[in-house]
């Protein structure tokens, strides 16, 4: 019988669960294979030195979970379809060359500066758990726990719609407000809603969030892909690619950071109107400006022709999953309908936790306390670059939670990459978010996330980014 190495630490209490953790260990790495006789409970138990309870309990669970089978007169064996997890496969052999740098995940990264991701660590979990309790106090059982509205819970689009036309200058009722699980989860919808209707393209800004790409291919809508230069979208290229719909991030673009000046503004809605279009406004971060008031939104210059997206993964977290398109009527009712076909809606409580959490003024104290955090983290980054990478452009309005830097002049975007995972700085190329046309030409450059380190960190990040640089400069 096959040693079973079955270390206990009675100091730290669950026995069963301990145990249960070793057999599974021993199965995924090979140790014990399908069919394997096991010791019964009770001579276990005696070799362990514990209750024969814990180790009934133990089995119990390995049984329920598929790791063992018990059949009387047979014994406890390992089951015939556990088995060791698979060798990672061998890499293949480079022919010449230099091997490839290390992936990102196979390093030690100890500064992140990768975009997307908010502080999580300042997510505001008392205000979160109170607003919870106090929804599970007060809330009516058939309004709180039977099945959601598909559209969202009406307290929450009641409160959105209040916050939306106070801080974005939103024209919107609860009615055109329904709840989405997050932007990504809107976005998908409303590009399946415009190929039923017979939209076959769909306009998208270059450069734009590679991770957004994927997604709406999948929707079998052709991308048109429209520049953007200083004052964002250019309309009339818009205008020439025939695309009747269009996605773009107007109060911050991402990646490049600039603010579509009003002339575009006032071209946009007015070629939504020429051609009977529809504009998809990604409001991702607006709420974070920090020289000045963001500008208003384009859905409150036009309600009809634009669809408004927002989130709370920026201001709170992502893993909520809860975000909203604030739609035309007609927009409204069709994403109603979609979601009552799909999914039945979005879960309740958390709903309900964060239209308490607007109502309460828990989330604007919560926002202003993290404009202020993210500001001096910007700044801290901002400066660091001019002193450590003077040949470096940092591009677009101070915003948001994360920076557009053109290289200075010699660099290789990869290779600036590469070597700065190497020392420990985990950072993102442009590259990916270009077209294939304009990505040619354009800067090589990084598109930095500031949100997730304190500004020491943020100095330390690039001071090793710089010396990362200078070290490839030379070798």
């Amino acid at each position: 019988m096959t040693d079973l190495h079955l270390p206990l630490d009675r100091s730290a209490g669950r026995l069963a669960a301990q145990i249960a953790a070793g057999f599974r260990a021993a199965v995924r790495a090979g140790r014990l294979t399908a069919g394997t006789r096991l010791p019964s409970s009770r001579d276990l138990a005696r070799d362990l030195e514990v209750s024969r309870g814990v180790v009934v309990t133990a089995y119990e669970q390995l049984i329920a979970e598929g790791f063992l089978t018990a059949r009387r007169g047979d014994g406890t064996r390992v089951a015939p379809l556990a088995r060791p997890d698979e060798p990672a496969p061998p890499r293949p052999a480079m022919a010449s060359g230099p091997p490839p740098a290390a992936p990102v995940a196979d390093l030690v990264i100890s500064h992140d500066l990768r975009p997307g991701r908010p502080d999580l660590a300042a997510f505001p979990r008392e205000r979160w758990l109170a607003a919870l309790r106090a929804v599970l106090r007060t809330a009516p059982h058939d309004e709180l726990l039977t099945y959601p509205d598909p559209g969202g819970e009406p307290v929450l689009r009641a409160e959105l719609a209040g916050y939306l036309g106070r801080v974005r200058a939103a024209a919107t009722t609860a009615d055109q407000v329904v709840i989405m699980g997050g932007v990504a989860h809107g976005l998908s919808t409303l590009t399946r809603l415009l190929a039923d209707d017979g939209h076959t393209r769909l306009a998208v800004e270059d450069p734009t969030s590679d991770r957004q790409i994927p997604m709406l291919r999948a929707t079998g809508i052709a991308l048109d892909r429209v520049p953007v230069d200083g004052e964002g979208l250019d309309v009339a290229a818009l205008e020439r690619t025939g695309a009747r719909a269009v996605l773009v991030t107007p109060a911050h673009q991402y990646p490049t950071g600039v603010v579509l000046s009003p002339r575009r503004r006032a071209e946009l809605v007015a070629w939504a109107r020429r051609v009977d279009g529809l504009i998809i406004e990604d409001d991702y971060d607006a709420e974070f400006r920090y020289d000045r008031d963001p500008v208003g939104c384009l859905q409150g210059i036009d309600p009809d022709r634009v669809a408004l997206l927002g989130s709370v993964s920026k201001a709170l977290a992502p893993a909520l999953r809860l975000g909203w398109v604030v739609a035309p009527p007609e927009w409204a009712e069709r994403l109603r309908h979609h979601r009552l076909l799909n999914d039945l809606g979005a879960p309740a409580l958390d709903q309900h936790a964060l239209a308490h959490l607007l109502a309460s003024g828990g989330y604007d104290r919560h926002l202003r306390a993290m404009r202020r955090r993210y500001r001096a983290r910007r700044d801290a980054l901002v400066g660091a670059l001019r002193t450590r990478l003077p040949g470096a452009v940092v591009r677009g309005v101070s915003a948001g939670i994360h920076v557009y830097v053109e290289l200075p002049d010699g660099c290789e975007e990869s290779a600036v990459v590469a070597a700065a995972a190497e020392a420990g700085v985990a950072v993102e190329g442009a590259a990916g978010m270009w077209g294939p046309d304009r990505g040619r030409k354009a800067p090589p450059a990084l598109v930095l996330g500031y949100a997730g380190l304190g500004e020491s960190r943020l100095t330390e990040a690039v001071d090793l980014l710089a010396g990362a640089i200078t070290d490839r400069a030379r070798g």
